[in-house]
């Protein structure tokens, strides 16, 4: 069962990749001269990778969203809000804290220290995440808090100093990864489960959309009080690699440093898990065995995946960037931008746990390929956009306020199960491929340039996390003018009940 498993996995993860392999290969033979070592560091990193991704998918199913349903469902049924708010707020730090992207991004701003960072964004998730239950248990529209919460984003913005913004907008993307993904919304299905209502299977979406505002309103407040000291940001280098073990060290090297980052994010949930499935769970053996057999798959998947992408994708995506930019023609880097983008998405690990996730809740009428195809032509038009900042110079507002009034625009006019769907998107488009190969091939574009990396180059995550905004809710577009064709008005175009009556979008 587990081989017939890997295998599909495998396939998937191949499909993934391969296209964002044969991009950066065809390049570095035709019009981007890249080092061979950098090429060959980055060619094994995504062998790594992609081991790394199977494990981690199957680890995600098996574990990750086991945990989060049940101890949604468990401490919902106590219906004491003196208990669930508290175990929200402290799951919701736990969980960002150990979030992988946000140690990625971390790494990378230099105007703050990481510890700051890290924890002015995992309180802002935390309390987002206890805004986001309360909306659960007391039946608040998703569209007002986003609406409401968005406009203090932007009035805070205002008054930030412009080196805090496209840090504060891209945290609000990197802290809705791998890690986080698959628990909060398994454990977001846990608790509106227990509602029993018409509605709860819809407002089991939402939270990473919720939870991925309140980092960008924490960094925002953070800027108000603190003043970093000036950063100099220096070129990503790959030592050159003379033979096959040379090449082998390098990754031998990381190995034990994500070992120790990832067991710092596993460990306190799996001991968590562990205490409250001894006071209040008593689950099966069967289900115990299943769940450490999961909690160890996403251990090895998330090494493999971040040793690979840390040693082989950083530097590849800054060189790439680096190179792209130095070119006479270097307009050119914003349609690479754009295809490196469509393809780039497929490659996310928390994107399948989505697609997943949306397919199960409304039946297979959302099909998980119209969704993915919605999120690559989003991430495309993002990162395109990203370039041309990068090129330019141009202010983030100028791109945010008008992506962001389209988004909150549109939540009127298509049906709320979209709305909740395509923020939750997002936050998941915005993972560890972004964290490292996007934001690095802008880094290498801006230093080149002469940009400043701060203001220019930083802000391309918060860019792929918008578009899909829009992106997902076309989709919604779509399906209700869909639905009024085919002329079937016993189903509340409001709501999305019945999801089984229509036919399976796929745009």
């Amino acid at each position: 069962m587990l081989k017939e498993i890997a295998k599909e996995k495998l396939s998937e993860v191949v499909k993934a990749i391969v296209p964002i392999v044969a991009i950066v290969l065809i390049l570095s033979v035709t019009i981007v001269p890249m080092p061979t070592h950098v090429v060959m560091v980055f060619f094994y990193g995504c062998i790594l990778l992609m081991i790394g991704m199977v494990f981690f998918t199957i680890g995600s199913e098996q574990a990750m969203e086991p945990m989060g349903k049940q101890v949604g469902a468990r401490i919902t049924k106590t219906r004491k809000l003196y208990l669930i708010l508290p175990l929200g707020l402290l799951l919701g730090f736990m969980i960002t804290i150990s979030e992988p992207d946000l140690q990625v991004l971390a790494n990378q701003v230099q105007s703050i220290p990481n510890s700051v960072l890290i924890m002015s964004v995992s309180g802002g998730v935390a309390f987002f995440l206890v805004m986001a239950l309360v909306r659960m248990v007391v039946g608040i529209p998703l569209q007002r808090m986003l609406l409401f919460f968005y406009v203090i984003a932007f009035v805070l913005a205002y008054y930030t100093p412009r080196d805090f913004l496209a840090v504060a907008f891209d945290s609000g993307g990197v802290t809705t990864g791998p890690m986080t993904v698959p628990f909060i919304m398994a454990f977001g299905v846990g608790v509106s489960a227990l509602r029993g209502t018409k509605h709860s299977s819809q407002d089991s979406f939402g939270l990473i959309a919720l939870c991925s505002i309140g980092p960008i309103i924490s960094v925002l407040l953070l800027g108000l009080i603190f003043r970093p000291e000036n950063a100099t940001y220096e070129a990503i280098t790959v030592p050159k690699v003379l033979h096959s073990m040379q090449l082998g060290g390098m990754f031998m090297d990381e190995i034990p440093n994500q070992v120790r980052e990832i067991a710092q994010a596993v460990v306190p949930i799996a001991i968590f898990f562990a205490i409250f499935q001894t006071i209040l769970l008593h689950l099966e053996k069967k289900a115990l065995v299943r769940i450490t057999n999961g909690i160890f798959f996403t251990f090895i998947g998330l090494v493999l995946f971040l040793t690979g992408a840390n040693v082989g994708f950083i530097p590849a995506g800054f060189d790439l960037g680096s190179i792209l930019a130095a070119m006479s023609y270097n307009w050119i880097i914003v349609p690479i931008g754009m295809l490196i983008g469509y393809f780039i998405i497929k490659a996310e690990p928390a994107v399948y746990v989505l697609m997943k996730q949306v397919e199960d809740i409304t039946d297979g009428a959302i099909s998980g390929q119209a969704l993915q195809r919605s999120l690559s032509i989003g991430v495309a038009i993002s990162v395109g956009l990203a370039m041309v900042r990068v090129l330019t110079g141009i202010h983030l507002f100028y791109m945010l306020i008008p992506g962001y009034a389209i988004a909150l625009l549109l939540t009127f006019v298509v049906p709320p199960i979209f709305t909740a769907i395509a923020f939750d998107s997002g936050g998941v488009a915005s993972g560890p491929m972004t964290a490292t190969f996007l934001l690095p091939f802008a880094m290498g574009a801006c230093m080149t340039v002469g940009g400043n990396v701060v203001t220019d180059a930083f802000g391309v995550v918060t860019m792929v996390a918008m578009t899909p905004l829009v992106a997902i809710q076309c989709l919604g577009l779509a399906y209700k003018l869909k639905s009024r064709k085919v002329q079937k008005p016993q189903v509340q175009e409001d709501t999305l009940e019945g999801f089984g009556d229509y036919d399976i979008i796929d745009l």
